[in-house]
């Protein structure tokens, strides 16, 4: 008999750190594009599994030595390689029980919505009237929220009880009838510290400015993420402020396309790992502050002998008075 808990233990058993289920009822009301139900209408449960980001994988990262880790083994190697291995084998268990899966996984490249969640201009088009054009994008940390795994953070990540900001995240859409899991209230972990907006280097998490929506009868509420700041420092883009206040963290190339600046640590941008980007900045803001701070407070439960911050971490000294490569230097 497939039950919630067999469900659950058998997602561990193929790699899961942390799994919940939340039943479709909850996504009513959810944009047409990114409904799980204009995937699969007879859905029932979605099931949602936390992969951890190996607290060792920002190590490199944290100390300005190495960091190729983060992006390969707890970014790009999580969501091209071990996720869709672990929600392809759960799907499978479901579907040996009678009833249908989609190992949905973590990837979205065909998304019919950019990253500001608009449609793509001249992308693709509904196959029939009152259906989402090809290809929906489930938002995965409203997933895991409306399953009860975390909470939506101020920084906007998924915070769960068990490791923080430090995970991404794989689903599994059903029409399986499982028992669903509680919602975590809101303010449970998150307490609003502001430690993500004053550490993110891209400046992209604003303190007051916020998004605000309605899941499952809760408000949600999280800083309204200039993605387009957080997309260019992911690459190494260090801000600079000039004296007017504007940020100037690019160089243009051929006059259109722009990349990180002579002040990012690297003379020659890297090639892209797993299709990922480079996490240059190591989610300095986003995660690595965020996590310093709940660990600080005994808020996760994945907890180390020794604290990690163990000595100030590097940044880039910006010269405005000679073209010169930048000093990597500790604040």
């Amino acid at each position: 008999m497939l039950t919630a808990e067999t469900v659950k233990h058998q997602a561990r058993l193929f790699g899961a750190d942390a799994v919940a289920i939340g039943n479709i009822e909850r996504w009513e009301g959810a944009p047409i594009q990114q409904d799980p139900r204009q995937i699969m209408p007879e859905a029932r449960s979605v099931i949602a599994m936390a992969f951890r980001v190996m607290r060792g994988s920002l190590r490199g990262i944290e100390e300005g030595t190495f960091f190729s880790n983060y992006s390969a083994m707890g970014y790009g190697g999580l969501t091209y390689l071990y996720i869709p291995l672990t929600v392809i084998n759960l799907a499978k268990f479901i579907e040996d029980h009678g009833y249908e899966a989609i190992p949905y996984g973590h990837q979205s490249d065909w998304r019919a919505i950019d990253h500001h969640g608009e449609r793509r201009p001249n992308f693709s088009v509904p196959v029939a009237p009152g259906r989402a054009a090809p290809d929906v994008a489930v938002h995965l940390r409203i997933a895991a929220y409306l399953a009860g795994l975390g909470e939506i953070g101020w920084s906007k990540m998924l915070l769960t009880p068990q490791f923080g900001p430090r995970q991404r995240i794989g689903i599994v859409i059903t029409e399986a009838a499982l028992e669903p899991d509680p919602i975590l209230k809101p303010g449970t972990i998150c307490n609003c510290c502001l430690a993500c907006v004053r550490e993110c280097p891209a400046g992209a998490i604003p303190a007051r400015r916020s998004v605000k929506v309605t899941l499952a009868g809760y408000e949600v509420e999280w800083a309204d993420i200039d993605v387009d700041r957080c997309a260019l420092c992911f690459t190494g883009a260090e801000i600079k402020t000039q004296e007017d206040g504007c940020p100037d963290y690019t160089e243009p190339v051929n006059g259109q396309r722009r990349q990180p600046g002579w002040w990012s640590p690297f003379v020659k941008k890297p090639r892209n790992l797993y299709n990922s980007g480079q996490a240059i900045c190591g989610a300095r803001g986003c995660t690595r502050a965020c996590m310093i701070a709940l660990e600080s407070r005994g808020a996760v439960g994945n907890r180390f002998e020794q604290p990690f911050r163990r000595r100030l971490p590097w940044r880039v000294a910006v010269s405005y008075t000679h073209l010169t490569l930048p000093t990597i230097y500790s604040v």
